[in-house]
């Protein structure tokens, strides 16, 4: 089955990446939801289904830390935030799944952040 648009290609390819990407405990899995607007991660343990940590733009903290900057700069603090509320977890392995999303712009920014941040992967 062909995508019909640019949205349902997206998810297909997303949920072609999804039965490779598999986040545990010790190695959860670093999800990216990219909008218009805003951006979010999450650190997923999707062998018991559970939030391990996250940061979003919607957050007034990480949009302070973001400043007046656009939308690179949001994604680079959401970025270190994850990584930070990750850090206090004491979670360092994470595997990247960027959501069916091209590895630029504020998908990139954002895994540079938490990179520099000191999650591995």
């Amino acid at each position: 089955m062909t995508a019909k648009t640019r949205a349902d290609a997206r998810k297909w390819r997303h949920r072609r990446v999804r039965r490779k990407v598999h986040g545990t405990e010790k190695c959860p899995r670093l999800n990216v939801f990219r909008s218009s607007i805003h951006i979010r991660a999450q650190l997923i343990d999707d062998e018991h289904g559970q939030t391990l940590a996250q940061a979003s733009t919607l957050e007034a903290e990480v949009a302070a830390q973001a400043g007046d900057g656009g939308q690179i700069e949001k994604a680079r603090a959401v970025g270190a935030a994850v990584a930070g509320r990750a850090q206090a977890k004491g979670i360092r392995q994470v595997v990247f799944d960027r959501g069916g999303h091209r590895y630029h712009g504020r998908v990139k920014a954002l895994a540079e952040a938490a990179r520099a941040g000191g999650l591995e992967f």
